[in-house]
């Protein structure tokens, strides 16, 4: 059997990659399982969503119902069970920069390697259709209450902002630079479109890197979405989409009359035996029983 990366050791994985100069993608991953999957497959890191954890312990939409310390417990069944180095989207940090400061301790405990505070402007008031952008004095007193809250240097702290989406390129040049100086370690960008706009962030970005919320097409190139200082770009959350529709799928079959010997795209028992770690149990009952 082999140990898991400690901590430690999976926040230290997760500077290096920051630190390099290649662009990787992430494992978007739901639960423990998912992410000794990503860790089997060689995922050099993994990505724990907001929208995906109020799916995964609500079964809800991500209109922010979930609570810190639901979101916290999941994070900390991911990392016990093994995945890599956890990044997470700890959206607005439940509340204000105090708030910020409790998501921070939780998460930290948890055992991620990293964490998003974003600033939209979260949950949604009464009467609005759309979130908004929090000030930009708010936004960055979110910021410094981060960074101010970890205890473990290793952790990384990484601002986000929806300028782009919610305002316009200019508003999200602005927060770049301002953000860039609030001793966050990284930035991330949700709405970039182009090459061009990704190269404006990039140049008021004080060489911090950078991750994407998700590229079009058009800029799906590792190799030049690194050298635009991208350190992380991530794909979206198509796997617990395919694990609903294959939830889905098989519940159907039973329910029309498929015998259970002759459902299709069920997980063979070897690799239910490796996800679950099955030999590990074996060898600590015959030692320890």
């Amino acid at each position: 059997m082999q140990r898991p990366p400690s901590t430690a050791e999976r926040r230290a994985a997760f500077r290096a990659i920051l630190s390099g100069a290649a662009c990787i993608h992430p494992a978007s991953v739901h639960d423990p399982i998912a992410g000794r999957i990503a860790a089997d497959l060689g995922f050099e890191a993994a990505m724990f969503a907001g929208s995906v954890a109020s799916l995964t312990v609500l079964g809800a939409p991500d209109i922010i119902v979930l609570t810190l310390s639901e979101f916290a417990d999941q994070a900390r069944r991911i990392c016990r069970g093994g995945a890599p180095p956890l990044m997470v989207d700890a959206d607005h940090g439940y509340g204000n920069a105090l708030n910020v400061m409790r998501t921070v301790q939780e998460l930290e405990t948890a055992g991620i390697a990293a964490l998003t505070i974003e600033d939209t402007d979260l949950p949604r008031a009464h009467g609005v259709a759309e979130p908004g952008l929090l000030s930009l004095e708010a936004g960055l007193g979110k910021m410094r209450a981060a960074v101010a809250a970890r205890e473990d240097a290793g952790l990384t702290v990484i601002a986000r902002t929806s300028a782009l989406n919610l305002v316009n390129l200019d508003e999200a040049v602005r927060r770049a630079k301002a953000y860039a100086t609030c001793g966050a370690d990284a930035l991330f960008f949700t709405g970039v479109n182009d090459w061009e706009q990704l190269a404006a962030l990039q140049a008021v970005a004080n060489g911090m890197p950078i991750i994407l919320g998700g590229t079009p097409a058009n800029m799906a190139h590792k190799a030049r979405l690194a050298a635009h200082g991208v350190r992380v770009a991530l794909q979206g959350h198509q796997p617990f989409a395919a694990a609903v529709a294959a939830i889905h799928a098989t519940l159907k079959a039973l329910r029309e009359g498929t015998p259970p010997a002759e459902l299709k795209g069920v997980a063979p028992a070897t690799l239910m035996k490796t996800v679950t770690r099955e030999a590990d149990y074996a060898a600590w009952t015959r030692d320890f029983l």
